[in-house]
């Protein structure tokens, strides 16, 4: 047993190939740094590929030579991955002897409650969305089918076991306690949160250099991964709405995986209205998003976070979403909304937003100065101590 006095020792189980600078990821850095800077001792676990961050020891599986996939998503093949992240959690485990296990997503806390009885810790689970919901919006399996039904079970049975389980948004929070029956008193939702010293404005000028995008050109960015429930193919489709009303507007797309959207975008007939990146190291996502006029995110999902919006807000720059409750709670009356899953209306507010100068400017300061005062890591790292503290008070594991 430690000292009530020492460091709380967490070891987080990523069941994905950290660090990929995508948003998932980005949730597991931010609060693993945010927490030691609160005096906790930080361990992640995770697969082979990925890389690491600077100051966050990062234990990973055996190579898999033959699994080299950084995309989100489910696969079949994550499984295997899974069991040897189980072995090499309880190795890690031997020798670190944690206080806490906090795991990422379901798989890691289906193998946190696997280690729970061998290491005695409480567990919590960081809900970042329904497992059978992703599934479902990644076309891994059809609603009510035979899969759907067993994932569905699965899902429950860790929801339920879990000692605490905090969410990455209050929707999520709402989800678990109505939809899945969990009690209330496990449930707490720590939403996403930006560095504000990282994300920033930086000299437009220079951005745009970097792309060579021209000064003088209106211009939309967007940044993340690019899948059909992030609303890129709807995306794609207002660009070339607005291609064909004649408006001279560019978009900037940072993210993966891009081939497949360069394709659809030169059939489509906008490929010249579009700059895709391809990947985006993490430490340079404010320098290039400090390009734009105007930042969108055309996000389906319903039952998933939208950590991208805090680094727009951040940036300073006026974000344009589909009205939906989780993009409610981050941005609130900062935010330009757009009839859910409506590309004609998504394109006019478009058109709209960058006729406006005042109202662009007023979005601007409200976004940066929102995320400043009510989204700050530090904020949400006290939260998620207090939540361990609690626990550890409540098990006894702590004396």
């Amino acid at each position: 047993m430690t000292s009530p006095h020492s460091p709380v020792r967490i070891m987080m189980i990523a069941p994905t190939p950290y660090f990929a600078d995508r948003g998932c990821h980005v949730r597991i850095y931010e609060e693993a740094r945010a927490l030691i800077d609160q005096g906790c001792d930080v361990r992640i676990v995770t697969y082979h590929i990925g890389r690491d961050m600077a100051g966050i020891p990062t234990y990973r599986i055996p190579q898999i030579s033959w699994y080299q996939r950084l995309t989100a998503g489910p696969s079949w093949q994550k499984p295997l991955l899974d069991l040897l992240l189980l072995f090499k959690a309880y190795s890690v485990a031997n020798s670190f002897k944690p206080d806490i296990v906090h795991a990422h997503l379901h798989e890691g806390a289906f193998i946190g409650l696997l280690l729970k009885p061998l290491l005695g810790t409480p567990l919590v689970m960081d809900f970042q969305g329904s497992l059978t919901t992703e599934c479902r919006d990644h076309g891994f399996f059809k609603p009510g089918s035979f899969l759907d039904r067993i994932f569905s079970c699965i899902e429950r049975y860790i929801n339920r076991k879990a000692d605490a389980i905090i969410t990455s948004s209050t929707a999520g929070c709402t989800a678990l306690k109505q939809e899945w029956e969990v009690p209330a008193g496990k449930v707490t939702a720590v939403i996403d949160g930006v560095d504000t010293e990282q994300f920033r404005a930086y000299p437009r000028h220079e951005a745009r250099k970097r792309l060579g995008i021209p000064e003088d050109v209106r211009l939309v960015v967007f940044l993340g991964v690019l899948n059909t429930y992030q609303g890129i193919d709807l995306l794609l489709e207002a660009v070339a709405l607005l291609k064909k009303q004649g408006n001279n507007i560019h978009f900037l797309v940072m993210g993966y995986p891009d081939e497949s959207y360069r394709i659809k975008a030169s059939e489509m007939g906008v490929a010249d209205l579009i700059t895709f990146t391809g990947r985006i190291d993490y430490k340079e996502a404010a320098f290039l998003l400090s390009a734009g006029d105007l930042a969108v995110s055309p996000k389906l999902s319903l039952s998933e976070a939208n950590g991208k919006l805090f680094n727009y807000m951040a940036c300073g720059l006026p974000t344009l979403v589909f009205d939906t409750p989780v993009n409610r709670e981050i941005l609130g009356d900062t935010g330009v909304y757009a009839e859910y899953g409506n590309v004609t209306h998504l394109a006019k507010c478009i058109v709209e937003l960058l006729a406006d100068e005042a109202r662009l400017s007023a979005l601007s300061s409200a976004v940066r100065m929102k995320a400043v005062e009510e989204h700050s890591w530090i904020s949400r790292a006290a939260s998620i101590k207090s939540i361990y503290l609690n626990l550890l008070s409540k098990t006894g594991c702590r004396k």
